[in-house]
């Protein structure tokens, strides 16, 4: 009979094996591909003697089936979206199609060198222009930039267009405060510290949008900019939209759309006709490219007319003869580049294709499933208000925030006990802690792509870890049991990281 725990059992031994690296798994002489002999003779000239290594290189030497077992067994130690539900709130972790992947892989889109002649490269180019003019007509702004790496690289951007646009009316030194919203995304104040100016924190009203009579008290004329991104983080689609724009345009302050939460509202309405100036994409949010460690990430921005003259260059174009270009007018106000090279194109690749084989009926279709899987989860969860309740509202938008204070207080276990636990039922926790105004908070965001079957799998597995709490809370404390590793210090991990793993 087997002396093993329970626990033990349920975890595969190859995760219950010591990790070893790559470098740990190295044996002198073995070999994963053997290059066939130098038949010309060394060009080390060609290299300047201070660049050259004064000796090779000290790579692991492991053969083939253990260098793919090796990453293969690492990742499958990790969580992903193809394993299981992702409805981490705020950050859409939709299904990425796999069209995306077979178009972007093309030659002519993955052997394509940044530094191409405009000449020979008509078609991606005319890819990147089509795309420019979707994202256009989706934000309700023309001019668009696909330039920002990242959704965060957006915001900057925005905001130095926005100090930019400023300056141009001698009012820089005075317009120095950006108001955001206290349920605002973490990357705005860190995007406006980085622009070099100051953030404001405006309330939040009893209904979950923007508490008016705040944002007029602090409205005035040392505001550059108010962003917001509507619906917000809190799942709430602001009703008084049009007088919050109204009341920041009155002091000629501009308005940023953050539109990590565009997934709640595309082909449905438009950021420009609600009064915005400036829009950033997350690319890989609400048009399925890959997301996190499986991107790279890509934030394009759209403004309008105001702000336009400012963009950043170069800027694909399309010439009176059909044809297409980079401009890169040395003479614009602009405020130039913001990377190296153009984008990241194969992200671009992958959300055009999205966007192509879903046509607008299909984006507005993906925009009001996310919401109505949202409700019903919500409908779902609804007989758990006395543990769980919703923070704000009756309804939501894409995602919802419910508060975990009264589970903490009745049952004793905190979020970030269930969403140990939820671990172990194969699903990714939703968002813990986040939004900061609600008190244990958990932001749910299940998106478009999930089934009503995996959505009732979830609300029984938050049903069945309420349930066995009310019975003992010690089992959600020592969250989770059947994951490669047990639950960590994150704290720690958080102030003293380990990112380099000595060779020796």
């Amino acid at each position: 009979m087997s002396t093993k725990s329970a626990a033990e059992l349920a975890v595969p031994a190859s995760y219950r094996e010591p990790v070893r690296t790559i470098y740990e798994k190295s044996v002198p002489g073995r070999r994963a591909f053997v290059a066939p002999a130098l038949d010309v003779e060394p060009a080390r000239d060609l290299l300047p003697a201070n660049l050259r290594r004064a000796q090779p290189p000290r790579l692991p030497e492991v053969s083939e089936p253990e260098l793919v077992r090796h990453y293969v067994r690492l990742s499958k130690r990790n969580f992903d979206l193809d394993s299981g539900f992702y409805p981490l709130g705020s950050c859409t972790m939709k299904h990425n199609p796999r069209i995306g992947e077979r178009a972007a892989a093309l030659p002519g889109h993955a052997h394509l060198h940044p530094l191409q002649d405009p000449r020979r490269a008509q078609g991606a180019l005319e890819l990147m222009w089509n795309l420019q003019q979707a994202l256009a007509e989706l934000s309700g702004l023309p001019h668009v930039s696909l330039q920002p790496a990242a959704g965060s690289h957006g915001e900057l951007s925005g905001l130095l267009l926005t100090r930019a646009y400023h300056e141009s009316r001698g009012e820089r030194e005075q317009r120095t405060r950006v108001l955001t919203p206290d349920s605002a995304h973490g990357t705005n104040p860190a995007s406006v510290a980085m622009s070099g100016m100051e953030v404001v924190k405006v309330a939040t009203g009893p209904g979950g949008g923007i508490d008016l009579d705040d944002l007029r008290a602090k409205c005035d004329e040392h505001v550059a900019c108010l962003m917001l991104t509507n619906p917000n983080t809190i799942g709430i689609f602001d009703p008084q939209i049009t007088k919050i724009t109204e009341i920041v345009r009155s002091v000629g302050a501009t308005l940023y759309y953050d539109g990590a939460n565009l997934n709640a509202i595309m082909g449905v309405c438009r950021p420009g006709d609600m009064g915005f100036d400036i829009v950033h994409f997350n690319l890989h949010k609400s048009f399925a490219t890959p997301h996190g460690g499986g991107g790279p990430g890509s934030g394009p921005i759209a403004v309008g007319d105001r702000i336009a003259p400012f963009l950043m260059r170069p800027r694909v174009v399309k010439r009176d003869d059909g044809s297409f270009d980079l401009d890169d007018a040395e003479d614009s106000p602009s405020i130039g580049r913001m990377r190296g090279f153009y984008g990241n194109y194969g992200t671009f690749v992958r959300a055009y294709t999205y966007i192509r084989s879903l046509g607008a009926a299909g984006l507005r279709d993906a925009s009001v499933t996310a919401v109505l899987n949202a409700n019903y989860l919500l409908a779902k969860l609804g007989d758990l208000a006395e543990y769980l309740p919703l923070a704000y509202g009756k309804l939501c938008m894409h995602e919802f925030v419910l508060s975990g204070a009264p589970m903490k207080q009745k049952l004793g276990i905190r979020t970030l006990d269930l969403a140990k636990r939820l671990l172990d039922y194969g699903v990714h926790p939703p968002t813990v802690y986040f939004p900061l105004l609600v008190d244990e908070a958990l932001l749910v965001e299940p998106t478009e792509t999930e089934t009503r079957e995996t959505l009732d799998e979830f609300a029984a597995a938050v049903h069945a870890i309420i349930a066995e709490a009310i019975e003992d809370p010690e089992i959600a404390h020592g969250a989770p049991y059947s994951t490669p590793v047990r639950r960590l210090d994150e704290a720690a991990a958080a102030k003293h990281p380990v990112i380099r793993q000595p060779i020796e």
